[in-house]
Formats: structure tokens, sequence, C-alpha cells
């Protein structure tokens, strides 16, 4: 029985997070038309206050058993959180949106690779080895097809590597790190309590960064509110309560293999609201990260959690 519940717990686990990513991706088009009124930073740092005061009023009672383990992990969490943020908006404004994306695009192999170090492999990670890095590999090929024009050679992409090239690099291993962070630490804490404290540390985070913008500008308009209400509560509040209780359940390896779906959903997204075009060269990407995930999902790196020791 517990076996079963705990297969069950990591299917439905699988289930919620493609919906958190369906999100994710969706929302691209509406973060793009809410940056013509808010520069990136500010932008960033009202979503998360709003997403924290919700998850504040949602969870209050959780915050009353607060542990030191639960604060820990909350800010390992949020700090890694709001640095991957703020260093992909950065760097996002220093290079090219194909080279940021292409970049970002990098934790899918930076999560197999980290997890193979020693202290930062979780309980719940299952064994790699090839199978891992096959599907890592597809999933970042399939990332830049996504995301790179047709006839882009990545010889000419890698050249010329800038400074908005490196900061979107730490990027990278900042949400690396987060999705670490969360399959190592997240058990024993509620999700509710988890993703408060997360989001609460990535909003003081940002908060300290924000005089650090350069040209700060905002324009309130019902286009921007509308995105920072769903930003906030449905893509922030709702989506990382979602993840931090996935992660209890899922090796960090397929949580990153999952997220590699966002592109594709956004593809979706940007093809329905904005009328752009999916290129052959895109969605053959998309089927790519599809294998990908099948690989993984289907050749034994979804194993179930091993029952906890009795006491």
């Amino acid at each position: 029985m517990r076996k079963h519940r705990r297969l069950s717990n990591g299917v439905l686990a699988h289930l919620l997070l493609i919906g958190v990513v369906a999100v994710w991706g969706s929302t691209f088009p509406l973060v793009k038309g809410a940056l013509n009124d808010a520069s990136p930073m500010l932008f960033n740092v009202v979503r998360m206050a709003i997403a924290t005061v919700a998850l504040v009023l949602i969870n209050h009672r959780q915050l009353k058993d607060l542990s030191r383990s639960a604060l820990l992990a909350g800010l390992i969490a949020g700090v890694l959180l709001g640095a991957g943020y703020q260093f992909q908006t950065v760097g996002l404004a220093l290079t090219s949106a194909t080279r940021s994306a292409l970049i970002t695009g990098l934790v899918v192999v930076i999560v197999p690779g980290l997890s193979l170090l020693p202290g930062l492999s979780s309980p719940q990670q299952a064994s790699s080895g090839w199978i891992t890095i096959l599907g890592s590999l597809l999933a970042f090929i399939g990332l830049a097809l996504l995301t790179t024009t047709p006839g882009a050679k990545l010889a000419g992409l890698l050249s010329g590597i800038n400074r908005g090239d490196l900061l979107t690099l730490v990027c990278a291993f900042a949400f690396a790190g987060h999705l670490l962070a969360l399959a190592k630490y997240s058990s024993g804490v509620a999700a509710g309590l988890l993703a408060t404290l997360q989001i609460g540390f990535a909003t003081l985070f940002m908060l300290l960064w924000l005089p650090f913008e350069t040209t700060p500008f905002l324009h309130l308009t019902p286009r921007l509110i509308i995105a920072w209400l769903i930003t906030a509560l449905l893509a922030t509040a709702a989506a990382f309560t979602i993840q931090s209780w996935a992660q209890q359940h899922l090796p960090a390896t397929n949580t990153a293999l999952l997220l590699s779906l966002e592109p594709v959903f956004a593809l979706i997204a940007s093809r329905i609201l904005l009328g752009e075009q999916l290129s052959r060269r895109a969605a053959f990407g998309a089927v790519l990260i599809l294998s990908a995930i099948s690989v993984l999902e289907f050749f034994g790196l979804s194993r179930p959690i091993p029952p906890e020791p009795m006491a």
C-alpha cells in the first residue's frame, strides 16, 4: 500500500509539474507585453512581492511552526531562485534573446552533472549514467533547435561570448542549484511553508538588487496590472507551491527535463496569442525534448523514493 501511494505521488508530481511548466510557458507573451510598461527588475520585485503576500495570507498557520531546517531550506532555495531571475534579466539586456534562451537551457545538462557531485545528490536521486547523459543531450539539442534561427551554427553562437552571455550562464547555474536545493531540502517541509519562505527570500534578494537597475521605469496600465496578478498568483504563488511538493517525490534530473518543456509551451502560446509561426526546425526541437523526457521516464530514472527507515 505504501509503495503504491509513492508511485501515485510520483505520477501526480509529473502531471502537476507539466501543468506548472505549461503556465510558465504560456505567460511568455503576457510578460513580453508587460515589460513595455515596467523595467524588468521592477516587474520582478512587484511580482514576487504580490506572491509573497498571497502565500503568507494562505499559509500563515504553517508559519507558526517554523523550524530551523525549514528556514534554511527556504533561504537557500529563495536566494538561488532570486539570483536566477535577476542574472537572467540583466544578462538578457546585454545579449540577444536567442543566446540567452540557449544558455539558460543549459540547466538541462547542468542539473544531472551537479547531481553527480558528492553532497549535491538528493535522497530521491536515482542512478544516473548514460541514460541521463542521453536524455540531457537530447533535451539540449531540442532547446537549441527551438531557440536558434534556421541556418545558425553552434560555432557561431559560441563565438564572441560577451558579458551578458556569462551572466546568463550564472543564471543557468542558479536555476540548477534551485532545483537541486528543493530536491535535497524539501523533504519533511510542508509545501506551502517552503513556497512561502523561498518566494519571500527571493523578494528580499530582489529588493536588495533593485537600486542597481540603471534605468527603472513604470507606467501603470491594465496590461501591466493583469500581468502582475497572473504571474504573481498563478505562475509564482501556486506554481512554486506545487513545485515544492512535487520535488519531494521526484529526482532533480526529472524536474530539469520537465522544465525543458517551457519553450515548447511558450511557442504554442506565442503562436496563438501573437501569431508567431512554428518552423519545422522548432517543431523537431520540441519532438526531441519530448523524446528526452520519454527516455528518462521509461528507462528507470523515475524510481519510487525508498521508504524511510522505521523509527
